[in-house]
């Protein structure tokens, strides 16, 4: 939690302007808590009564705490969670998927990422305190707990989570400090605060994950986990993030929104798997998929692992957890009983098949017919009907699901629709709310960020275009973003080098004006399954140093400009890491890499100052629009308003 929210933030030192170089009165607004709020933002959720009963409970003699934690995580440390988890978004009104809540017997402090800001501030009521990690002189949530706070607070926890690395270190930063202490409360305070209205844990039922789709058998994978157990001379591994579980057992399921996953925790041994999962979720062809493997109730790892500390004692042996696992788990465990390493699976995960390859490339091309009949039909109702000044950002990102849907293998979206108008493009990850979203407008930037779960793989990506007049500023800015995405694109690069390395490259042209934006330039995407997948990135965050790219991997190229009540941009595609000939191999034989753009949408020349365009950068425009226009237009009618949409809009520069 504390750790995920750091990492986040940790890119955007230095870099807090995302704006054109303003007046001093526009200087102050972007360090200033109070953000102007447009007609289009929305109310903010009242929390007087909800914090009020927190405190009541914290102030209790069963708990007896001076704080709380509430994260944004559940029990796996999912980045998105299920409705029953959203409880920082219930005691705060934020509904953002990075943040953490602090409750003290006087304040309540939310702590999120520069993605955020915007989006915070206008979701929450006066009762809480916005802390905008990245600003100078904003501690982060564990300093302000140890050093903010009096002396002597005790600090409550639902340990199941936060992870054993941060409670740990949370723990010793409150002793050293003075006598202040962590306490871990089996009951999770805002789960009675919620009471009858939280929504119920999802039992759906989980579904195979076939094999031509996954390229290689749960047997295989298990074997492979097995190679590093014995490599580290381990007695087996506890898997807790569901992204590993599903890939690890070939399986899929719907327990969170657009990530096809389901809650269940797995233990791997050297002579044993087994499966913790609430037994109703399993139908009897899952049963049967899952021979070999013990099926066990989801709650009862805590117990199981306990009696196993016993016997790992006896034989001075040790189970293996990564740094995300949770302090409950540990605490089940014993700590003697465990040893902190990166989950092999992480790695193994992120390295696709020849088969998972070829399906993100696929789908990518099915994902572009749809996106060429959208922005056609788009265009038309904008230009040709009364779709202008009426259409909403939801009417919209509806039409553009319904467009989706109808590919083949396509089950759903991969995260929601962030379909953003003017001034809300400039929030990051926006995401329009009915009644309260924005009308299109032809005279205003029009941000898309989307992407859609296919069985055979899982697609993101965003396109920014102006149906009217865009103005010389505005084709500037895109332009530079452009460039950056382009230069990041053309790269080549050694075997293992770090998104850290190359992150630089998107953002040069872009600085040569003083400007920047506060995100990461790309993350992994994974194979139907999570949108967002590491160990890979490319990022100023130092701790994505050591995940160095390798074949098979996937990366998204992102860069973005984002001017605060006014418009956003971003162009993202998804690539695939592939190997580059080159005429010398001064690495020693590990080679050369480059990206393998998938996404097959075109970018909107309209928006290019050619003035800023090189020769060498026109011609990979002109190459990528023929490639997308090769591989989209026999996937839709001739004549169509995709088809003569997408002709026009990839004809040459």
């Amino acid at each position: 939690m504390f750790r995920r929210l750091f990492n986040f933030a940790r890119r955007n030192l230095d870099w807090n302007l995302s704006q054109r170089p303003a007046s001093p009165s526009q200087l102050k607004q972007n360090y200033s808590s109070s953000i102007p709020i447009s007609n289009e933002m929305a109310t903010p959720v009242n929390t007087t009564d909800r914090l009020k009963h927190l405190r009541e409970l914290m102030a209790s003699a069963k708990y007896n705490i001076n704080a709380y934690v509430v994260p944004s995580e559940d029990a796996h440390q999912s980045e998105y969670v299920a409705a029953c988890d959203e409880r920082r978004a219930f005691i705060s009104g934020f509904n953002g998927s990075a943040g953490c809540a602090i409750v003290t017997m006087d304040k309540a402090a939310m702590f999120t990422d520069g993605r955020y800001f915007l989006q915070a501030r206008q979701q929450m009521d006066d009762n809480w305190t916005l802390m905008k990690r990245g600003i100078p002189g904003v501690p982060s949530p564990q300093d302000y707990l140890a050093e903010h706070l009096p002396e002597g607070t005790r600090v409550g926890i639902d340990p199941t989570l936060m992870t054993a690395t941060e409670a740990n270190e949370l723990k010793e930063k409150l002793q050293a400090r003075g006598n202040g202490d962590l306490v871990a409360i089996e009951d999770n305070l805002v789960d009675i605060v919620w009471g009858k209205d939280r929504p119920e844990r999802p039992k759906n039922t989980v579904f195979i994950h076939d094999i031509k789709y996954a390229g290689e058998s749960h047997d295989s994978k298990v074997a492979r986990v097995r190679e590093f157990i014995e490599k580290e001379n381990a007695s087996g591994l506890v898997v807790s993030a569901l992204d590993e579980i599903a890939w690890l057992f070939n399986l899929r399921g719907t327990d969170i929104d657009f990530n096809p996953v389901f809650f269940a925790y797995a233990v791997v041994t050297r002579d044993k798997v087994t499966l913790y999962i609430d037994e109703a979720k399993l139908t009897d062809a899952v049963r049967s998929h899952l021979s070999g493997v013990v099926v066990r109730p989801y709650h009862e790892i805590f117990g199981e692992l306990n009696t196993l500390s016993s016997s790992l004692v006896e034989t001075k042996s040790h189970l293996l957890v990564s740094s995300s696992t949770s302090f409950a788990l540990v605490q089940a465990l014993g700590t003697d009983n465990v040893k902190m390493s990166k989950s092999p699976i992480t790695h193994l995960k992120a390295i696709k098949n020849a088969a998972e390859l070829e399906g993100m490339r696929q789908c990518h091309i099915r994902d572009g017919a749809a996106l060429a009949n959208y922005f056609g039909w788009l265009e038309n109702e904008l230009l040709n009907k009364d779709g202008n000044l009426r259409l909403s950002e939801v009417d919209v990102a509806d039409k553009l699901e319904e467009l989706r849907r109808e590919q083949e293998h396509c089950v759903g979206l991969s995260f929601s629709t962030i379909s953003s108008v003017g001034a809300n493009g400039a929030i990051i990850h926006y995401s329009p709310q009915r009644g309260s979203d924005a009308l299109l407008d032809i005279t205003k930037m029009y941000l898309c960020d989307s992407g859609g779960q296919y069985l055979d793989g899982t697609t993101d990506v965003t396109r920014t275009y102006h149906f009217g007049e865009p103005t010389a500023w505005e084709r500037e800015c895109f332009t530079r973003v452009l460039k950056g995405h382009i230069a990041l694109d053309r790269a080549v690069f050694p075997n293992g080098t770090s998104g850290f390395a190359l992150d630089p490259l998107a953002r040069m042209p872009l600085w040569e004006l003083g400007l920047d934006y506060r995100h990461g330039t790309g993350h992994g995407v994974g194979s139907f399954l999570n949108v967002h997948e590491g160990p890979q990135g490319v990022s100023m965050r130092k701790t994505i140093i050591d995940a160095g790219f390798n074949a098979g991997m996937t990366i998204t190229n992102e860069p973005g400009y984002y001017e605060d009540g006014n418009f956003g941009i971003r162009i993202e595609n998804t690539c695939l890491v592939v190997k580059a000939d080159t005429k010398f191999d001064y690495t020693g034989g590990s080679g050369y890499l480059k990206f393998e753009p998938v996404t097959m949408v075109p970018i909107q020349k309209k928006l290019i100052s050619s003035e800023l365009f090189t020769d060498v950068e026109r011609k990979w425009l002109n190459d990528y629009h023929q490639e997308v226009w090769r591989k989209v237009s026999p996937r839709l009618e001739k004549g169509s308003l995709g088809y003569e949409w997408l002709k026009r809009e990839t004809s040459p520069m």
